[in-house]
């Protein structure tokens, strides 16, 4: 087992192809497949799972790859050190619900790696999927919330993908709409407030289940409704055409501006937000700073 195979790995998973895989370390694709194949044969499991469709991870390659990440990142630390090399491009991805503080914690943890080279990514994306990023590790880490109602089909999907769930904080549901909204000036908002208002909800595609939903009370019946895939639209339409939707109660204004505004619902829901990972898949130095800036970001709020 070599340095060298363990980046191979490691840049296997970043593509999500040994052919992109094989371009980016400018070597042959057949090169590359013999060098993961004599480790597989070396250490005794078979790290990716191959198909028709492309590769996978196995489970035991995915506890395989938290490994060799750490073992990667401490060799990079002590040429750093000892041989005053620059330091290699860091690489993180997440995928998150649409939650303007997931994004205020990416750029943070962004301008805290001042060097030259990096390859960061954020993904906005539906439920389901940010379930299939993490399990495939497309994603390192994924934001999500769970409630009373989605907790227990949530868990077992994300206990069968072999994740983990991490609570986070606990938030009291909370309308987003416009300053111009009527209901603006209230301190507090009833269900009944909203019926004459459009409910924002973001769509979930084709798993576009309650329990996906990125908003609590979705079984609850709306006389209108409208649906966005993106957080830039969902603003134009809550200030456009006097919507709501129901979420956590933490607004940026340094990401949204102050054209809208944050109102308590009366509610006994509580949203449990956290972040879903590998179960046996070590964090990467960026996955870990993500989180350091998720939390003093919540701090911010008093959560």
């Amino acid at each position: 087992m070599t340095l060298q195979q363990l980046k191979y790995i490691i840049e296997i998973v970043n593509c999500g192809s040994i052919n992109e895989a094989a371009n980016r370390l400018f070597i042959t694709q057949p090169s590359l497949s013999k060098s993961v194949k004599e480790l597989e044969n070396e250490i005794g499991i078979e790290i990716f799972l191959r198909s028709n469709r492309g590769i996978s991870l196995s489970t035991s390659g995915a506890e395989f790859l938290g490994y060799a990440r750490q073992v990667v990142e401490q060799a990079e630390l002590l040429e750093q050190r000892y041989m005053k090399k620059a330091p290699s491009k860091r690489l993180f991805s997440v995928s998150t619900q649409h939650y303007a503080f997931s994004v205020h914690a990416f750029v943070n943890t962004v301008k805290e790696f001042d060097q030259d080279e990096y390859e960061f990514a954020i993904r906005e994306s539906k439920t389901h999927e940010i379930i299939e990023d993490v399990k495939n590790l497309r994603s390192e880490i994924g934001v999500i919330y769970i409630n009373d109602f989605n907790e227990k089909v949530l868990n077992k999907i994300i206990k069968d993908n072999g994740l983990i769930f991490t609570h986070l904080f606990d938030a009291k549901p909370h309308i987003f709409i416009s300053a111009d909204n009527p209901l603006a000036k209230k301190k507090k908002i009833k269900i009944e407030d909203l019926d004459p208002y459009p409910r924002i909800s973001f769509e979930q595609g084709t798993h576009n289940s309650f329990y996906f939903s990125e908003e609590i009370l979705s079984t609850l019946s709306h006389k209108k409704n409208l649906l966005v895939s993106d957080r830039a639209t969902l603003s134009n339409l809550l200030i456009g055409l006097q919507g709501y939707t129901i979420t956590t109660g933490i607004l940026s204004v340094e990401l949204n501006g102050s054209n809208l505004v944050s109102i308590p619902l009366e509610s006994d829901e509580i949203i449990k937000l956290g972040y879903i990972k590998h179960k046996n898949v070590s964090l990467s130095i960026p996955a870990k700073k993500y989180i350091e800036k998720l939390e003093e970001y919540i701090k911010e709020y008093k959560y």
